[in-house]
C-alpha cells in the first residue's frame, strides 16, 4: 500500500488516495486551509452535529469520483488514466475557494465575485506550483475539455459534489431522511450521446435523491433560526465593517482586517497580487475570535450583535408567504430603536427581511436523463411514475423576516 494514503472516513469508510498529484493537491496549504472552514457554516445552531469541514466533504466528493469513474469505465466507457487523474483533481478543488461560514462573506467582506472565481483563482496558483501539473483539470472544471461527461460529474445535477453534501450533511445533522443510496446511483450511471444519464433500474433512487434534496434545503440549509442566525453574523460584519470605514479602530486579526478596510470585489482582486493570499489566511476561526473583542466594544449596535452571536441569543425569525407590510416591519424598527437608544436608520443592523425562493425541481437545471434498454433516453420528469412535474416545478417562495428580541 505504498503508493496510498488511507483515510478513515465517518460517512464511506476508507478512502485511499494516491500518492502523486492528487496527494499533492490535498497537501498544498491552499487545501489544508478547509480543514478551518465548517461545510455547514452555522446550521450547528440547530443540529449540533454539523461540525464538519470543507476538507472532509471535498475527500468524500473524491471518494465518490474514483467510485464513479470505475463503474463507467466497467460499462464500457472509454476513459484515459489522464481524464481520470485529472477530473479527480478537479473535484478535489471544486470548493476551495470557499470562503469562512458558506456565503455569508459573499455580500459582506467581498462582493461582485463568487467562490467559484475564487476556487478558479486558488486552482490556478496551486497549478502554477505545480508547474502546469492541472492544465486538464482545470480545462475540465471550466468546461473547456471537449468531453463534456467529465464536466457534468463535477457540476451537473448528478455531481459528485451533490452526492457527497447531501450523504454527508444527512449523517452529521442527523436527518436520516437524507440519506441518499448514493453507491447506487453511482452504479447506474451511464453515458449515452456525450451526456450522463441513469440506467432505467435507477429510476427510484433518482426520486429519492430529488425528494431528499428539497428536504434538505428546508429543513436544514434553509432551517429558519439557521437563517436568523446567519443574519446575526452578516450584520455584525458589515457593522464593523461601517465602523473601521468611518475611521474607528477595531480589534481584528490582519487577513480580516485587510476586508474590513477594503471594498474588495473582482476588480480588486485582479489589481492587488496580496487580495488572494489574505483571503486564504481567512477563516472561520478569524471571526469568532474578533467577535470575542467586538462584544466589549462601546459601540452598541457592534457589541449587541457580537454578543448575539457569542451567547447564541437569535434573532426572531418570522417565515410567512407574503411580505410583511411597510407598517408592521416600522413598528418593530420603533421598538427596536426605543430598546436600544439607536437610531431607526441604523436599526437597519437588528433587522433583515429576505425572500427566499427554492425550485425543487427546474427542467432547465434539474434535467436527469434515464436510460431505457432500447436505448431510449427521457427525462426524469417524464419517466417517473411519482414525481409530479407540475407541482415540484412550482417555485416556493419564502419571506423570512428576522429581529433582534427586544
Amino acid at each position: 500500500m505504498d503508493g496510498y494514503k488511507i483515510i478513515n472516513d465517518p460517512v464511506f469508510g476508507f478512502i485511499k488516495i494516491r500518492k502523486g498529484l492528487l496527494y499533492d493537491i490535498v497537501q498544498h496549504p491552499l487545501f489544508q486551509r478547509l480543514n478551518r472552514i465548517n461545510q455547514l457554516g452555522l446550521a450547528s445552531v440547530v443540529y449540533p452535529g454539523a461540525r464538519h469541514t470543507r476538507f472532509q466533504h471535498s475527500l468524500g466528493a473524491l471518494y465518490l469520483m474514483t467510485e464513479a469513474v470505475k463503474s463507467l469505465i466497467e460499462k464500457g466507457v472509454y476513459i484515459f488514466d489522464s481524464e481520470a487523474e485529472a477530473v479527480k483533481a478537479a473535484i478535489l478543488m471544486h470548493d476551495i475557494g470557499h470562503g469562512p461560514f458558506s456565503h455569508v462573506l459573499e455580500n459582506t467582506l467581498i462582493h461582485g465575485i463568487s467562490h467559484e472565481d475564487i476556487s478558479l483563482m486558488m486552482m490556478e496558483q496551486i497549478n502554477k506550483d505545480m508547474h502546469g501539473e492541472l492544465n486538464l483539470a482545470i480545462a475540465i472544471f471550466k468546461d473547456e475539455y471537449p468531453n463534456k461527461i467529465f464536466h457534468q460529474l463535477i457540476s451537473s445535477q448528478l455531481d459528485m459534489d451533490r452526492l457527497d453534501y447531501l450523504r454527508r450533511d444527512s449523517f452529521f445533522t442527523g436527518v436520516t431522511e437524507g440519506n441518499i443510496g448514493s453507491a447506487r446511483i453511482i452504479k447506474m450511471l451511464n453515458v449515452k450521446d456525450d451526456r450522463l444519464v441513469v440506467d432505467a433500474k435507477g429510476i427510484y433512487s433518482i426520486e429519492n435523491f430529488l425528494t431528499t434534496r428539497r428536504l434538505m434545503y428546508w429543513q436544514v440549509y434553509l432551517h429558519k433560526t439557521a437563517v436568523g442566525y446567519e443574519k446575526i453574523l452578516v450584520n455584525t460584519l458589515l457593522r464593523a465593517k461601517h465602523l473601521v470605514k468611518s475611521g474607528k479602530e477595531i480589534f481584528a486579526a490582519p487577513a480580516l482586517a485587510y476586508f474590513l478596510r477594503n471594498d474588495v470585489d473582482a476588480e480588486w482582486f485582479m489589481n492587488h497580487t496580496e487580495a488572494l493570499q489574505m483571503y486564504a489566511d481567512l477563516d472561520d476561526a478569524d471571526i469568532w475570535s474578533a467577535m470575542k473583542v467586538w462584544k466589549n466594544v462601546d459601540d452598541i449596535i457592534l457589541s449587541t450583535l457580537a454578543k448575539d452571536m457569542l451567547d447564541r441569543h437569535l434573532f426572531k425569525v418570522e417565515v410567512s408567504e407574503e411580505p410583511p407590510t411597510p407598517e408592521y416591519l416600522d413598528s418593530i424598527r420603533k421598538r427596536i430603536a426605543d430598546a436600544t437608544h439607536i437610531s431607526m436608520e441604523e436599526t437597519s443592523y437588528m433587522m433583515t427581511l429576505t425572500e427566499i425562493g427554492k425550485d425543487m425541481y427546474n427542467p432547465e437545471d434539474d434535467s436527469i436523463g434515464i436510460l431505457y434498454k432500447d436505448g431510449t433516453v427521457k427525462d426524469i420528469a417524464e419517466a417517473s411514475e411519482i414525481l409530479n412535474v407540475h407541482l415540484l416545478s412550482k417555485k416556493i417562495r419564502k419571506y423570512y423576516l428576522c429581529y433582534q428580541r427586544v
